[in-house]
């Protein structure tokens, strides 16, 4: 649902608590139905101001825990956990219980930032003998 703007998931919003079907909505903003019936149920309990968050959240490994622990051991749905935390889609409550299955069910933070291009080599000053060499 990132391809919205904040605008047009008010409006999307608004639209459809004034009556429209879904399948239309999903067709004029160009996103599934599903995303529709997501957006408008997270509105719903969490008000517009859950849409007015900044690019690349940030999740601690203690929320992503708890969100796993109720999915796979309190039997909890992924739809209600992840409106109950305020996931901008359950997509992402899914990708973290795939990846927390294939690292043998252990919670592994992504590095952020630019990784190096090229490996820092270590400074070795050279001798006096290579410095009066050139100098000949």
């Amino acid at each position: 649902m990132s391809k919205l703007s904040y605008e047009d998931k008010i409006n999307l919003y608004n639209e459809r608590k004034n009556g429209c079907s879904m399948g239309t909505l999903s067709k004029k903003y160009n996103i599934a139905v599903h995303g529709v019936q997501y957006l408008c149920c997270l509105i719903d309990k969490h008000g517009f101001d859950i849409l007015r968050t900044t690019k690349n959240r940030y999740y601690p490994i203690y929320v992503k825990q708890n969100a796993i622990d109720r999915v796979l051991i309190n039997n909890e749905s992924i739809w209600s956990v992840s409106l109950d935390i305020g996931l901008h889609g359950d997509g992402l409550l899914h990708s973290w219980i795939s990846k927390y299955k294939e690292n043998d069910y252990n919670i592994v933070e992504r590095k952020r930032g630019r990784s190096p291009t090229m490996p820092k080599k270590e400074f070795k000053p050279k001798s006096k003998e290579t410095y009066c060499k050139k100098r000949k």
